[in-house]
């Protein structure tokens, strides 16, 4: 039998996710590779009684078929925190309910992008983006990130030059590198959107992450008719139950809810319910002082350790978020650091996958929310004999 498949297929990278996901299966290997949360600081007594509760009181309705848009409840209370936590003026109308952010991604590409239409990234950007991406077959153009955010030159150029369809961009605590964008970038960015007519695609997923606690206005709050944000419950309440949302103007929505019907008709009833229960019920503000709490602590032990056993080794100091990026000297390979890490029993990503226009081997990212203290100083020693028979120092 011979299989025909779709040419767009052959567009898309070797996906990295695959090998990722294997790896953290392994328990022999302290993974500070993938990007997932801290198993322990998931509240699983407060999700089970949650769980209860929404059995108990509409169990049958959270078991059958549902609308598109999502629970709406759950839609309110995403607005309703929107308007005090950030000032926006966010209505559940405007609030779509998702399988995790990643499928805001593919759905907003697949109703804005056509093959060869440009769409700004980041560089590095995240690599779910341009693997999601990259099946509509678009001409991603990168700019690079500076610590304050996207290069001013460069974002104007891009979206003067090159019209976009949209810019994808992580003003929070970035994937992979950490970094945020300032206050006086965020207003730039949203200005030249304004003048060019751009929609800017803002991925919030680790907007809550920040370690002193302090919101950050984000760049749809200064070009609200532009501004396209994407969130996430995966990195503060459970990845497992699979709640994101997307947060965009009127004329996206409707396209954005046609094509969600085609895909999946509407999302998981049942988790939306739970989800709305426990962030109603339980201290969610303590839950996330105490993730906040835990990963500031290890994002400072990792950056101590990085600047203690490599010291030839650059990186980001994050002040949020799950991710830093480590620079090797001119002329290391990090997917052969990769290989050699993996006979060490430790894992870190290679920057390769990062670099939608090609570069990257010289960086790779480190992931500090998953692990615990202990096994970060186990990791980070086994990541320096790694990087020894590399030839570092």
């Amino acid at each position: 039998m011979n299989y025909h498949f779709a040419r767009r297929l052959d567009a898309a990278p070797e996906s990295f996710l695959d090998r990722l996901f294997a790896v953290s299966r392994d328990p022999e290997i302290i993974s500070f590779a993938g990007g997932l949360p801290m198993t322990s600081l998931i509240d699983v007594a407060g999700i089970r009684d949650a769980a209860a509760a929404v059995f108990a009181d509409e169990g049958e309705r959270a078991l059958q078929y549902t609308t598109t848009d999502g629970y709406l409840p759950l839609r309110e209370y995403i607005a309703a925190r929107y308007r005090s936590r950030l000032g926006l003026s966010a209505t559940a109308d405007e609030i779509r309910i998702t399988n995790g952010s990643q499928q805001c991604l593919d759905l907003t590409a697949k109703i804005l992008v056509d093959p060869c239409t440009v769409v700004g990234m980041e560089r590095p950007g995240y690599l779910g983006a341009i693997e999601a991406f990259s099946y509509y077959q678009p001409r991603i153009k990168t700019i690079p990130v500076t610590e304050e955010g996207p290069d001013m030159n460069a974002f104007r150029t891009l979206c003067r030059e090159e019209k976009p369809a949209f810019f994808y961009g992580i003003p929070n605590f970035q994937n992979p590198s950490g970094t945020a964008y300032s206050d006086a970038v965020r207003r730039e960015c949203a200005e030249c959107c304004r003048e060019t007519e751009t929609i800017f695609y803002e991925d919030d997923a680790f907007g809550e992450l920040a370690f002193d606690g302090r919101p950050r206005m984000p760049v749809k709050a200064f070009a609200p008719e532009c501004g396209v944000m994407s969130g996430s419950f995966s990195k503060t309440v459970s990845p497992g139950m699979r709640i994101g949302w997307i947060y965009a103007p009127g004329p996206v929505i409707e396209k954005f809810d046609a094509v969600r019907q085609a895909a999946d008709l509407h999302p998981n009833a049942l988790s939306q319910a739970v989800m709305h229960r426990y962030l109603t019920t339980h201290d969610y503000e303590g839950h996330l002082r105490r993730v906040r709490g835990v990963y500031e602590t290890n994002c400072r032990q990792m950056c101590n350790l990085l600047d203690d056993l490599l010291p030839d080794v650059s990186h980001t100091t994050p002040e949020g978020g799950m991710f830093m990026l480590a620079t090797m000297p001119e002329g290391k390979d990090s997917m052969a650091l990769f290989d050699a890490c993996l006979k060490e029993c430790v894992a870190v990503l290679p920057g390769v996958p990062f670099y939608a226009e090609g570069g990257g081997h010289d960086t790779f990212r480190l992931n500090f929310s998953t692990a615990a203290e202990e096994e970060i100083t186990e990791g980070m020693n086994r990541l320096a004999r790694a990087y020894r028979h590399c030839g570092g120092r």
